[in-house]
Parts: C-alpha cells; sequence; structure tokens
C-alpha cells in the first residue's frame, strides 16, 4: 500500500494514511507535478485509462505524492524515471520549484485535495523515453501556443490539476 502525507492548507505535515482512503475521504495531502519544457514546447501524458482517476486525461510529465521525509525533488526525479523511463542525466539541470498551489477535485469515486508542488525541468525534445503502459497511454511534445488554445477550447480533455499548474509554468518559462 501506497501512503500520502496528509498536510495543511500550509503544507505542514499532520500524518500519513493510505493514498486510495485519502483520496476517498477528500483530505488534504501533499503532492507534485513534475512539467518538462524544451524551447517552446511541453512534454504532456496522456494518463492510462486504467488509472482511478483521470485516465485518459492529459496531464504534465508526472505527478506523484512524496513520502514524509522525501525531498520533492529527488521525489519527482525518481516517478520520472518509473513513469516515462526518463534518465535524468538527460535533463538539463535538476527540477525547479516554480509555484504551489491547493486545488479540491470532485472525480466521482475520489477526490484529488493536494497541495501541489509544480516543478520545472528542461529537456531536448530528443529526449529518450520508455513510458510505463499502466501509467501512460502516450506522450507527446505540444507548442506553448498550440497547448494555451487547447486548454481553453478543449479543458475537458486535461487533468483538474493541470487547468491551474500548467499556466504558472507557462508565465515561469516566459
Amino acid at each position: 500500500m501506497s501512503e500520502v502525507l496528509l498536510v495543511d492548507t500550509h503544507d505542514r505535515p499532520l500524518g500519513t494514511m493510505e493514498k486510495l482512503e485519502a483520496h476517498e475521504k477528500g483530505l488534504l495531502h501533499r503532492a507534485f507535478s513534475l512539467f518538462v519544457v524544451s524551447d517552446e514546447a511541453m512534454l504532456i501524458q496522456r494518463r492510462a485509462t486504467a488509472k482511478y482517476h483521470s485516465g485518459g486525461l492529459w496531464a504534465n510529465a508526472c505527478c506523484s505524492h512524496p513520502g514524509r521525509n522525501a525531498d520533492v525533488v529527488d521525489e519527482a526525479i525518481r516517478r520520472a524515471r518509473e513513469e516515462l523511463g526518463l534518465d535524468p542525466a538527460q535533463l538539463e539541470g535538476r527540477p525547479v520549484e516554480v509555484a504551489s498551489f491547493v486545488y479540491r477535485a470532485n472525480l466521482g469515486p475520489v477526490f484529488e485535495y493536494e497541495y501541489d508542488h509544480v516543478l520545472l525541468a528542461r529537456a531536448p525534445q530528443t529526449v529518450q523515453l520508455t513510458p510505463d503502459p499502466e501509467e501512460v497511454d502516450r506522450v507527446a511534445w505540444v507548442g506553448f501556443d498550440e497547448l494555451e488554445r487547447r486548454l481553453l477550447e478543449e479543458p475537458d480533455d486535461f487533468a483538474p490539476w493541470f487547468l491551474t499548474a500548467c499556466p504558472l509554468v507557462l508565465a515561469a518559462t516566459r
């Protein structure tokens, strides 16, 4: 079983809980969203349809929940390797935190209620990826302008956290 770190609205730890239970009860917990960009494009992934929430929706390079004493950036690097097969040596430096926010989304039988640390990494579009099919249906590099248009015209195609986090990342890249 995977645990998440429950936090308050200032990201102060309150304890741990099994991930699915925290999502079912809609309790606030720590998360991160890793974004990977190259020049004027962003790497996005379509989440595997079998995932218990947001399956088939487009999102950032990877997301997860760091443990109680885990470094958020280290966890993002580890998770990018697991989900995307992304070797951290292919990144142009270490990811940096560019924003954080709290959001809550009702996703049917579960709730996303997360204190999300938004991380930005840079990599060339030629980066080699081997996505885990249990996590990712497909990946794509999308130009910033096209992505902004799609967010406005097709918001239902994207995971709920992405709609808030992506504009923060785009602002940080300009």
